[in-house]
């Protein structure tokens, strides 16, 4: 088409047919309006939108504001994850046949009301004749099928007999987020079949995962990310598998690092493998003593016991394997014996390293469990005393554990007199990392006037939250060397946000004191940055203070 002026467009017209209650009007009205007789009147056509054709062409969100849909779904399509974070363990079956997921029935039946309830407004919205007008997006009106029963083609009887639940689908949207439902629905062995049974997968995990092909909205929540995974990873949808994978490592603790081992390694999730492994190395004690530790399978227990780097005691080791065992009996249903502890613990007993036990532990923790055999108690008892040391099926060479960093803030140290004194008042300095590490402890100054004794009080905030303390006593010799106190356990700390380390001393002699601070430490492949902070009572600073190290795992 040419204009006036005689330049190229480009019209987009509609044709817009007139509805039938002005044809039957028009047809009541005298036939003379037409030379013809005729009574139809003609089509009437609106020119909507002339673009130049050399613009760039725009998306409907561009030319329009975007609209608040009245189901309340929000209107970012960029993939934002959206839901709670994991604050507890995670549970799950470690059977590979199942669904893969540790969300509780609680969890999961309320979000499965939630997309209920989210069906019944998309219902109320439709109600309206030209509901498709109320959405300027392809998403947004897309988003309205989600769930609805409107112009749904197939449904889905989702999750076991007892608790499945028929969700309403539209092959055609399907097929277009899933290369699986492609297959299903198009593919030469298409499914012809209108409803389609699928009892591996958790409605509600169903019902996120058809979320995310319908609204563009990654909607995650600790009570179903696993079982959402699995459904993506059944049905191919990496995006959505990716950002599982990236919620369950964000939510990583001690506390669930056991069961998503288990999980990781079932769905070959490489990366998420290698930061649980990273957790249990560094805070092994509370890792093995989680009660998500009894819910791994015996494959995962297996690597767990013969892994050469748990920063932790033998005896923690071998008193997890026994709660293992105990929860193992009960999954097979079989009575709580030490026999059958033994038994379900097979040939994993002998990955436990007991010869390096100290001796008191053995004697009075493994050599009385009773699922040692007599023959195997004396033999290690003659292990720890006898010059003639018997063979043994155990392994005997200590584990390596993990050796600990030191992140130096200070380039140098001095002493003057009348200063460094501490009163019991509060030294405190706010650091933040750019990966995730554990903090084991400080690293501290010492008497500047020969050998003395020091009691510290340590403590390790975030936001406030006490996370981690200790309150012990160390020696120093005089020297301008720190010296190590020790948390507990060692915290974790992750990247990019602000912690408060703190220490109150109480000694009677002057102290060491940092000076020449910097702001940016490298420590390998850790970053760390320094700022003041306001608990700090006693002089400390960035520029120079006490705290001269932190001690770290990463």
């Amino acid at each position: 088409m040419v204009d006036a002026k005689g330049r190229n467009m480009k019209c987009l017209t509609f044709l817009l047919m007139l509805p039938e209650s002005v044809k039957s009007r028009s047809s009541k009205s005298p036939k003379t309006a037409s030379p013809s007789g005729s009574s139809k009147l003609p089509p009437v056509c609106y020119e909507i939108i002339t673009l130049k054709g050399k613009k760039k062409k725009k998306m409907a969100a561009d030319l329009f504001p975007a609209k608040k849909s009245p189901s309340g779904s929000s209107d970012g399509g960029d993939g934002s994850v959206t839901g709670t974070t994991v604050t507890g363990s995670t549970s799950s079956s470690s059977d590979s046949s199942s669904s893969g997921s540790g969300s509780g029935s609680g969890g999961a039946g309320s979000t499965v009301q939630q997309y209920h309830q989210q069906n019944l407004n998309n219902n109320n919205t439709i109600q309206n004749c030209n509901w498709q007008g109320l959405y300027s997006t392809i998403r947004e009106r897309n988003s309205v099928m989600f769930n609805n029963e409107l112009m749904a083609d197939v449904h889905f009887l989702v999750g076991q007999p007892g608790g499945t639940e028929r969700l309403p689908g539209h092959r055609y949207v399907l097929a277009v987020g899933s290369s699986v439902f492609h297959a299903m629905f198009y593919g030469e062995l298409a499914e012809n079949n209108g409803e389609i049974r699928i009892p591996d997968v958790e409605p509600a995990a169903f019902l996120a995962m058809l979320k995310y092909i319908y609204c563009d909205e990654i909607d995650l929540s600790a009570d179903t990310v696993l079982a959402t995974l699995y459904a993506a990873k059944k049905y191919i949808v990496p995006h959505l598998a990716r950002a599982c994978v990236n919620f369950l490592e964000t939510s990583l603790s001690a506390k669930n690092a056991c069961v998503l081992l288990s999980q990781s390694c079932l769905f070959e999730e490489p990366e998420l493998t290698q930061r649980c492994w990273e957790v249990i190395d560094a805070q092994a004690e509370l890792a093995l003593r989680s009660e998500g530790f009894c819910d791994i399978d015996a494959q995962t227990l297996e690597s767990i016991l013969q892994r050469e780097t748990l920063n932790t005691k033998e005896l923690v080791v071998f008193e997890a394997a026994l709660s293992w065992a105990e929860a193992e009996c009960q999954r097979k249903e079989i009575t709580l014996s030490i026999d059958n502890k033994r038994k379900v613990l097979g040939e994993a007993v002998y990955l436990i390293r007991i010869p390096t036990m100290a001796l008191d532990d053995f004697a009075n923790g493994a050599a009385q469990s009773g699922v040692l055999t007599l023959h195997e108690t004396n033999d290690i008892f003659l292990w720890y005393t006898a010059a003639n040391k018997p063979e043994l099926q155990f392994a005997s060479e200590p584990r390596k554990g993990l050796s600990p960093q030191r992140c130096h803030r200070f380039q140098s140290c001095a002493y003057r007199s009348n200063q460094w004194r501490y009163r019991g008042r509060c030294d405190s300095i706010q650091f933040a990392v750019d990966k995730r590490v554990f903090i084991a402890g400080f690293g501290l100054y010492g008497s500047s006037c020969g050998s003395a004794e020091y009691s510290a009080r340590i403590e390790l905030k975030r936001q406030g939250v006490l996370l981690g303390q200790n309150h012990t006593k160390y020696f120093s010799d005089g020297s301008s060397n720190t010296f190590p106190v020790w948390f507990e356990y060692p915290v974790q700390i992750e990247p990019d946000t602000f912690y408060t380390a703190s220490v109150v001393l109480d000694g009677s002699e002057l102290s060491y004191f940092g000076q020449e601070g910097v702001t940016e430490v490298q420590c390998g492949r850790v970053t760390y940055q320094f700022q003041c902070s306001s608990d700090s009572t006693n002089g400390t600073g960035v520029q120079g203070g006490q705290i001269p190290e932190l001690i770290f795992y990463a």
